[in-house]
């Protein structure tokens, strides 16, 4: 079982920058593939960002750019890095975590983030 648990979101101007963080608890962090999904108002929850175990990144065309996630397998966390925010970035970003084949995965509560002036 893995405890997902998202942080550092909240209200920042267009333009600005916030860095989400994501703690898992449990054993084996580093064989987990993470992402970083998110959900608008009346919309469906969509990738914005994914890490697989050996580093490897993908992100929604919508963020290329401006979005960077990582992972500390030492610390059990992964982030994202936003830059450069935009309005239509506001929703509420959760944190995944599932074995490289998806077999099974995990969420987290979910951060809101807004982006307004």
């Amino acid at each position: 079982q893995v405890h997902l648990v998202e942080s550092g979101g909240g209200l920042v101007q267009p333009g600005g920058s916030l860095r989400l963080s994501c703690v898992a608890s449990g054993s084996f962090f580093y064989i987990y593939t993470m992402g970083w999904y998110r959900q608008a108002p009346g919309k469906q929850r969509e990738l914005v960002a994914g890490i697989n175990t050996s580093g490897g990144t993908n992100y929604a065309y919508s963020v290329k750019g401006r979005f960077t996630i990582s992972r500390d397998n030492a610390k059990n966390t992964v982030y994202l890095q936003m830059n450069s925010l935009k309005p239509e970035d506001t929703a509420v970003y959760y944190c995944n975590a599932g074995p490289p084949d998806m077999s099974y995965d995990y969420w987290g509560q979910g951060t809101q983030v807004t982006v307004s002036s």
